[in-house]
């Protein structure tokens, strides 16, 4: 097959060449191996969450937005799609939640498409470390799967590693449910931020609660990041500042 001029950024990653707006098949001679994933840890908290996820069958993290956790589950779960032949896909969960006061109605479509408005900015790090057509190439072969949180419950999930994101938003009952789902070689990653609830009834997140419960035990790494973590923009960090300032300021009126 010849090789187009303008070859897509993917292309490299194959052992034979496809034209832009290919879509591959399963059969297709796709080699994990080649994929670069740049992961740098931009600080000593960041370093021991990617150790806690190396070391450990399930990590839980919480912390503030723009710290970089979901960005570095993603990039470790490439790492070790690539690299560990335990693993054959990254399955990514999150909780169909939407925000406090915000309703989106019905939505039309198949799972993939319903499912899309709540993944997006899960599939937003995978473009940012592969690109976006290498990213959908992996969707395509079910490398990279995205589930509603429903999805996995009474499944036993093997090969596999898991990131669920946003688990502040999942109830102390389906997190028991979450959690039990690992299977033989598979790791998960948890994420979420307390500060972050969109349920109607606070009280029954699970986040806090689980990485308290978990501390300490075996084959579970739990740590929560801090707001001189954030890595994002810097006016970030300002933000949730000002914001703690002001729920101090309600908790004492």
């Amino acid at each position: 097959m010849a090789r187009t001029k303008n070859k897509a950024k993917s292309d490299e990653y194959f052992d034979e060449v496809f034209p832009l707006g290919y879509t591959p098949t399963v059969q297709s001679k796709f080699n994990i191996e080649k994929i670069g994933v740049d992961l740098k840890c931009k600080n000593p908290n960041q370093k021991t969450f990617i150790n806690l996820i190396c070391d450990n069958k399930i990590t839980i993290a919480a912390g503030p937005a723009g710290t970089g956790k979901t960005y570095l589950a993603c990039a470790q779960a490439l790492k070790l799609l690539k690299t560990d032949t335990r693993f054959k896909r990254i399955i990514l969960v999150k909780s169909v939640t939407v925000l406090e006061g915000e309703e989106v109605g019905f939505l039309k479509g198949d799972l993939k498409e319903k499912m899309y408005p709540f993944t997006v900015s899960f599939l937003d790090n995978f473009h940012k470390l592969i690109g976006e057509g290498l990213t959908q190439i992996m969707l395509d072969m079910g490398m990279i799967q995205v589930l509603p949180l429903a999805y996995i419950r009474g499944r036993s999930i093997d090969n596999a590693i898991i990131i669920v994101d946003e688990a502040q938003n999942i109830s102390k009952k389906n997190m028991r449910s979450t959690l039990t789902r690992i299977g033989t070689d598979t790791k998960m990653i948890i994420t979420g931020d307390t500060k972050q609830i969109d349920m109607k009834n606070k009280d029954i997140s699970s986040l806090e609660l689980v990485v308290q419960l978990f501390a300490g035990k075996p084959n579970i790494g739990t740590m929560e990041f801090e707001k001189k973590d954030i890595v994002r923009d810097p006016i970030v960090q300002l933000i949730e500042e000002v914001f703690d300032e002001w729920e101090d300021s309600q908790k004492k009126n």
